[in-house]
């Protein structure tokens, strides 16, 4: 029998006893895997080989889960913290117990938010308590951490190996690995003996010009063998599903807006009605610029009005907050939170000058928030601002405009929920069902802008406005359940270069 040469490296390596994974031929032939699994599969085709194929999943450390592995869990430090501070007999401060802890940043946040989810202890009113029948020691997590650095994850739960993955602590690579085991047949034509082939397996472009290729003996073509793939370059999904809203709101007759993304907190927050001690104002949720620490100008006149709003209302209703308002604060440089900065600068007549309605304007742009990492938040991400400006607007005329918006994207099942904001009364939010998961999830928030947001920007009319979330959208077109597999460092590649935007 003849064989290619390819084949015949793999058969005479193979074994009839035990099989050999094509990672372990490689290491014995020297040859590339690729060439091998095809050769492997041409002799299965003639019976003279097993190909066994199988999943394998291999996870590794993160740079943050080797800090962890090496220096503990957060939630373990602040429990060990917290016993040698006494906590188990009575509640300890947490300012304490972090700073005994030795942890900062957003560790802290990490910390906390897990200390009580895995039983260490209760936070209650800025105090912390252990619980007497917690065990570190016993921690699946640590454990799970432990046995990946040491290559030893076999027999780690899955759903604990699924948490790590969650958290960003382990990276998981999945791939198929194929074993070959030799045949009766394979055995039989060995020991009858097999010959290496002399056809040719490739036309080159020397043979084509010598003209050696009319008399070579090539060999058969598989065209079903596995080839290397090749992935293309292709527009992300974001952008896809970015560039589709865009058309459906000029489609809808909006003009877009744009402008900075570092900016002053009075076009981010004052404008909008936010009371400077807000809770939403501190660093816990925003991103605070030192340099340039304050904005150069501001309009004089605008903000005059704004704090005067702010300290005694506007109209013969209103009240205002009666709190601290000072232009040091509203100067100050913060990345903003919200698209809705960029509406306060049209809508005052800053940006293109003043408006006449009807007026519709939006925009698609990165925002920025201190919020914690999950399946539905970032610290970037991009939201689809738009406001209307004209007569005699109603909540009716917003419900309306979402359902004609969500329908151009397949979406018609858009449930609202009553919702408080500062700066719209009345306000709701607007919730999708997930594709996949059949999960409600919120994917917006809106409302009719408040007298108090409006007059002192000069605006006499109605302005309803909303913002949505551009990956909540694409999670909804695309079915997927994680907002880290779209970007970020977690992104899922094969998802990306499968994925469509469907409308």
């Amino acid at each position: 029998m003849q064989l290619p040469d390819a084949q015949l490296a793999v058969i005479e390596a193979a074994s009839a006893t035990d099989q050999k994974t094509i990672a372990q031929l490689a290491d014995e032939t020297g040859r590339e895997p690729e060439t091998l699994t095809g050769a492997a599969f041409d002799l299965a085709e003639r019976g003279l080989l097993d190909v066994t194929e199988r999943p394998d999943e291999t996870f590794a450390l993160t740079e943050e889960g080797a800090t962890y592995s090496a220096d503990g869990l957060p939630e373990i430090r602040l429990y060990r913290a917290a016993r040698e501070a006494d906590a188990d007999d009575d509640p300890v401060s947490m300012g304490q117990v972090i700073g005994a802890s030795g942890l900062d940043g957003e560790a802290v946040d990490i910390a906390l938010s897990n200390f009580a989810r895995k039983g260490y202890g209760e936070i209650d009113s800025g105090a912390l308590s252990t619980s007497p029948d917690a065990d570190p020691d016993a921690d699946a997590e640590a454990a799970a951490l432990d046995a990946v650095a040491a290559d030893d994850a076999n027999d780690v739960a899955t759903d604990t190996i699924d948490r790590l993955v969650q958290r960003g602590l382990l990276t998981r690579s999945r791939a198929t690995e194929r074993a070959v085991e030799l045949t009766d047949g394979g055995v039989t034509a060995l020991m009858e003996g097999i010959e290496a082939a002399d056809g040719v397996g490739r036309l080159t472009p020397e043979m084509l010009t010598s003209g050696e290729w009319r008399n070579a003996d090539f060999r058969a073509y598989d065209v079903e063998a596995d080839a290397d793939r090749t992935n293309g370059g292709r527009v992300h999904v974001l952008r896809e599903t970015a560039e589709r809203v865009t058309d459906v709101l000029v489609g809808m007759g909006f003009r877009e807006m744009d402008g900075p993304h570092a900016d002053a907190e009075f076009w981010i927050n004052d404008c909008l009605f936010m009371p400077q001690d807000h809770p939403a104002r501190t660093h816990w949720d925003q991103f605070a610029l030192s340099e340039p620490a304050e904005i150069a100008d501001l309009p004089d006149d605008l903000v005059e009005r704004v704090k005067e709003a702010h300290k005694e209302g506007v109209g013969e209703d209103g009240e205002g907050y009666h709190s601290p308002w000072t232009e040091d604060v509203a100067r100050g440089m913060d990345l903003r939170g919200h698209t809705t900065s960029l509406s306060m600068r049209y809508l005052s007549g800053e940006a293109v000058g003043e408006l006449e309605p009807p007026e519709r304007y939006f925009s698609v742009e990165k925002v920025y928030r201190n919020d914690t990492l999950d399946a539905t938040h970032l610290l970037e991400f991009f939201q689809i601002e738009g406001w209307v400006m004209a007569e005699d607007l109603s909540v009716r005329d917003l419900m309306g405009t979402f359902t004609e918006f969500y329908e151009q994207f397949g979406i018609t099942d858009i449930e609202f929920k009553p919702h408080y904001n500062p700066y719209t009364e009345p306000s709701f939010e607007l919730f999708g069902t997930h594709p996949t998961t059949g999960e409600l999830i919120e994917i917006g928030n809106s409302g009719l802008f408040r007298d108090e947001v409006l007059r002192p920007l000069g605006v006499e009319c109605n302005v309803m406005a909303w913002g949505l979330a551009l990956e909540r959208l694409a999670m909804l077109t695309t079915g997927a359940e994680d907002i880290r597999d779209l970007h970020g460092t977690l992104v899922d590649l094969d998802f990306l270069r499968n994925a469509e935007v469907t409308y």
